[in-house]
């Protein structure tokens, strides 16, 4: 018992942080717009019919403190704007779609930027003629179902920074 007590004060002085027990496996947790299970170090996210996806999302990994980890998903929108980063400018080309249209990939990562979380989504949308777009998501809103697993990557922090040859906020491993 010693020795835990021990490896327990050292790895805490030393910035080594445990698992989080503050939302216990199973317990459901709640936002203004969407509503969430917790399994361990993963989350079952439903976000609310009309609701804002990226808004929604972004909700949910600050409330629940989540500081590194990945997201995936699917559902159905109504309208959505997504972005290209032009590489030459550097900077993001937005196009705005409307119209029904199934999320048939969502991804994205989260990490931190200036100590605060930092979510970065692309998304492909389908619409009823089955072409396809796909991008950076920028905003899109929900229109039937949004369902979305985010996983968690306990007590881990990842920085990003501003790259000046990219134009992009990238991930930093020296901070």
């Amino acid at each position: 018992m010693e020795t835990l007590l021990f490896l327990i004060i050292v790895c805490t002085l030393a910035g080594v942080c445990f698992y989080r027990y503050e939302h216990p496996v199973g317990r459901i947790s709640q936002g203004k717009d969407w509503i969430a299970k917790r399994y361990k170090d993963k989350y079952v996210v439903s976000v609310k019919n009309k609701a804002e996806i990226v808004a929604a999302l972004n909700d949910f990994v600050v409330l629940n403190k989540i500081t590194l980890g990945s997201v995936n998903g699917i559902g159905a929108v109504n309208e959505a704007t997504l972005r290209f980063f032009d590489p030459a400018t550097k900077q993001y080309v937005d196009k705005t779609l409307t119209g029904q249209m199934e999320i048939s990939a969502f991804v994205g990562n989260i990490s931190t930027k200036d100590g605060k979380s930092y979510t970065h989504y692309h998304i492909t949308l389908a619409g009823r003629d089955y072409e396809a777009y796909g991008g950076h998501l920028l905003q899109a809103k929900l229109s039937g179902a949004g369902e979305f697993f985010v996983t968690s990557i306990p007590c881990g922090r990842l920085e990003r920074s501003f790259d000046e040859q990219t134009g992009l906020n990238i991930y930093d491993f020296e901070k």
